[in-house]
């Protein structure tokens, strides 16, 4: 009977992991949606064609090198498939655990890859959308490569992997906690994000000589919303997904408190970001409304579990006025990031991260200071020179009249709305 329920947690977990592996997947699509309405008409073909080849090379150099250098284990995912002895040594590491059934997680490790490769791709795709509208190509796919192969598994494995940080220090033990990856994937990706955009420059006419920013309006607000509603839903999964575990009771009501979570704190970014709009403004800025709902889900992201609902809204509103003014700054700073990712992802970010210990007993903010330096001067520092590297070599910036005309046509040779006149 006992065997009987460990194979029924084994296949419920695992279960588990692949679903919400694909509600983080289809992410993928809700940044793809959100960074296309967001861009002039002109790079609308370029930018999903990033999207989507970001997520292929993700999952390649993942699988290659990335989960080996992150989790342990060998290239190429050799042996990950289980073997001959897999259900001999599932059921024994269940038998050896005292609490048994209600323990901890034990799943497939194909789970495990699929699970984590997506994230992957999160952070690669937070980069894609800063550096839009004057960034070469294949300058940014062989960024992607570096990033998903080496700069991301590194941090990664200081944080999810436990290892020590060069052999001196775990984060964990210095008290971090990031529980779905606020730092770790979401501010990682603004760090690489922010490296290339500082080296790249703002587009042409963007800022003016008397320091006035120029507003470059996208060209499909109603694919930015949804890509928004998709990258909302999809956080169910990379936040539930987090929890690791389904099969018992505990773990259950966790999911179902994280779900709750994470859709109060994007309720609140969202509601919290218009008034904030609408009181600087004096209109109701749907930009800033969508990202202020990803603001929230993002400072929630570090810790789902332990705040209350209330928490969680608050939480939320505060990550929803932090990215409008965050997105202003930034622009005075003369950081051009076309959909706000620096801000959104960022600076909320690092929010997130903060605000753990608040619910989180076994976080201190020294600790998690610490760990959010960690994680952005490694990805920043690294992302810079490669970056700088390319540009050296390849350039990393199409020529003027490319930009003028639009990098769909300089770099893929078609127009995403070819029946009508490109602004």
């Amino acid at each position: 009977m006992e065997n009987n329920l460990f194979h029924l947690q084994y296949a419920m977990d695992t279960f588990y992991f692949l679903v919400c592996g694909a509600l983080v997947m289809w992410m993928a699509a809700g940044f793809a949606m959100l960074e296309a309405g967001l861009v002039r008409a002109k790079n609308t073909t370029e930018i999903l064609t990033k999207n989507v080849a970001l997520y292929a090379i993700s999952c390649v150099m993942y699988m290659i090198c990335g989960y080996a250098i992150m989790y342990g284990g060998d290239i190429f995912l050799s042996g990950i498939a289980g073997g001959d002895t897999l259900v001999d040594d599932t059921l024994k590491s269940f038998a050896e655990r005292e609490d048994g059934f209600e323990g901890g997680s034990v799943y497939s490790s194909a789970s495990d890859f699929f699970f984590q490769v997506v994230f992957v791709a999160t952070a690669m795709s937070i980069v894609s959308g800063a550096v839009a509208e004057r960034m070469k190509l294949w300058a940014f796919l062989m960024f992607a490569v570096v990033m998903t192969g080496f700069i991301y598994p590194m941090e990664g494995s200081w944080t999810w992997g436990g290892n020590a940080v060069f052999g001196m220090y775990t984060l964990g033990d210095l008290g971090f906690s990031d529980f779905a990856g606020s730092g770790i994937v979401h501010m990682a990706g603004a760090a690489a994000a922010l490296a290339g955009v500082i080296l790249l420059g703002a587009r042409k006419g963007k800022y003016g000589p008397n320091g006035q920013v120029n507003a470059f309006p996208g060209a499909n607000l109603p694919l930015a919303t949804l890509g928004t509603f998709i990258l909302w839903m999809g956080w169910f999964g990379f936040n539930g997904g987090s929890v690791l575990k389904l099969g018992d009771i505990a773990n259950a009501n966790a999911v179902a408190m994280v779900f709750l979570n994470t859709n109060a704190a994007a309720a609140g970014g969202g509601i919290a970001a218009l008034i904030t709009a609408r009181l600087l403004f004096g209109k109701a800025d749907l930009t800033m409304l969508l990202n202020g709902a990803l603001a929230g889900l993002v400072a929630i992201t570090a810790e789902p579990s332990t705040p209350s609902a209330l928490q969680a809204t608050i939480f939320g509103a505060i990550g929803g006025v932090l990215v409008v003014f965050s997105i202003i700054t930034l622009d005075k700073l003369k950081i051009d990031d076309p959909v706000g990712a620096i801000s959104v992802h960022g600076v909320c970010g690092l929010l997130g991260l903060l605000l753990v210990p608040l619910t989180n007993d076994n976080s201190s903010f020294s600790g998690q200071l610490i760990g959010a330096a960690t994680i952005f001067v490694w990805v920043f520092v690294c992302s810079l020179i490669v970056w700088g590297i390319l540009k050296a070599v390849i350039g990393i910036r199409v020529s003027e009249e490319e930009e003028y005309e639009g990098t769909d046509l300089s770099e893929c040779g078609m127009e995403a709305y070819p029946e009508f006149q490109r602004d």
